[in-house]
């Protein structure tokens, strides 16, 4: 098997070296996006009035914490883990605010509060997350087994709504049993994980975005595109939430058939990798716009390197090898090592039919740092 270890430490120096001042420059905010300047936004400033659902509230705004504690498990650095609580403090008023609060309360504490006291033991972090579990817990509709993705959208009936996106955000109730061996999470995490590896996972290995249930008697009523092409189509994003939120499933549990699902999906995700290693933001769009998402690709990434964790010898490198093409292609072509932007990874797109694409997220920031620490052997597993 090749090793691409060294390969991966190299790209990680350039990341160390762009972080130290990308860190000390944004120290105090939650950034999410950079501006035309090439400068981080704040989604925790109180200067800007923000819809309920973003600000404070906005569900990405776990992962610039979460970069700080990779970088914090990697180098030791104390600044690193005082600026990841910045945002854990900061977001600790979201349980104030609630209605602004869903499903994405997983990505939001999973990668501060929980990895702060997986790292540290710090004991007011397992209070902030076991807060955060216990109103994840509270979205499941126990008649469908799913838990309901967002709160109420204007113009549409979302009671019944469930996305592709929770298959991570349930890793916070596993840790939350694991922590309180309580099963009551445990079993809602995998209830869950159970319904979305009947209704959103296709023969074939694609993925629906959302599926909408009966709120009332469970029952399936239809699938809708999301923030893919179109309904039926194959959201690349969701891929990677597929692929790798059920490797992390079956981290957690053994559970053999989240293991299969999720080859079943990183087998169709690798038939599907373009020769250039740039991932669309759908497997199924046109070919022109050729929009890409960056974002999506180093989801998909991490979530392969997962399942190559989990096989044996011999089947490691197929998904190692496709995660390094997808890891390549962003390192060479799409990342910016420079002081011209904040962040590093470029060109990604948040839905194929929005009207802004190829931008930068710091979500894919962190999941490009997290497949580099996996492809070294560095790093816990922060989900």
């Amino acid at each position: 098997m090749e090793n691409y270890q060294a390969w991966a430490e190299e790209v990680l120096e350039k990341v160390k070296e762009k972080m130290v001042w990308v860190s000390g420059k944004n120290k105090d905010i939650i950034p999410y996006t950079t501006d035309a300047n090439g400068n981080y936004d704040d989604r925790s400033s109180e200067e800007k009035e923000w819809n309920h659902d973003d600000g404070l509230n906005w569900w990405t705004n776990g992962f610039w914490g979460g970069i700080m504690w990779l970088l914090y498990q990697d180098t030791q650095e104390e600044k690193y883990a005082q600026i990841a609580r910045v945002s854990e403090q900061k977001m600790e008023k979201c349980f104030e605010s609630y209605f602004g609060l869903h499903h994405d309360v997983g990505f939001m504490f999973l990668p501060t509060a929980v990895a702060d006291y997986r790292l540290t033991g710090h004991e007011d972090s397992k209070r902030i997350a076991m807060h955060a579990a216990n109103l994840l817990a509270g979205r499941f509709n126990p008649v469908g087994k799913f838990i309901r993705a967002w709160n109420q959208v204007p113009g549409s009936d979302t009671r019944g709504w469930a996305i592709i996106d929770c298959m991570f955000n349930i890793c916070l109730l596993y840790w939350a049993s694991e922590e309180s061996a309580d099963p009551r999470f445990r079993q809602i995490a995998m209830m869950h994980a159970d319904t979305v590896m009947e209704n959103f996972i296709r023969p074939d290995g694609s993925v629906c975005h959302i599926v909408e249930f009966d709120p009332e008697t469970g029952v399936m009523v239809k699938s809708h595109g999301g923030q893919g092409y179109a309904e039926g189509s194959s959201w690349t994003r969701g891929q990677g939430w597929a692929l790798y939120g059920f490797a992390n499933s079956y981290t957690h549990t053994g559970k053999q058939e989240y293991l299969d699902t999720a080859k079943k999906v990183a087998h169709y995700c690798i038939a599907n990798i373009p020769e250039n290693g740039i991932i669309p933001v759908d497997f199924r769009q046109p070919t022109q716009p050729a929009w890409e998402d960056s974002c999506g690709a180093c989801i998909i990434a991490g979530g392969l390197l997962e399942v190559a964790k989990h096989v044996p010898e011999l089947e490691k490198e197929m998904y190692i090898r496709a995660a390094v093409k997808i890891l390549k292609a962003i390192a060479e072509t799409r990342a910016d090592f420079t002081k011209d932007c904040d962040a590093i990874v470029q060109n990604c797109t948040g839905a194929y039919h929005d009207s802004r694409h190829h931008f930068t997220m710091v979500y894919a920031d962190y999941y490009f740092i997290e497949a580099l620490y996996k492809l070294t052997g560095t790093g816990i597993l922060l989900w």
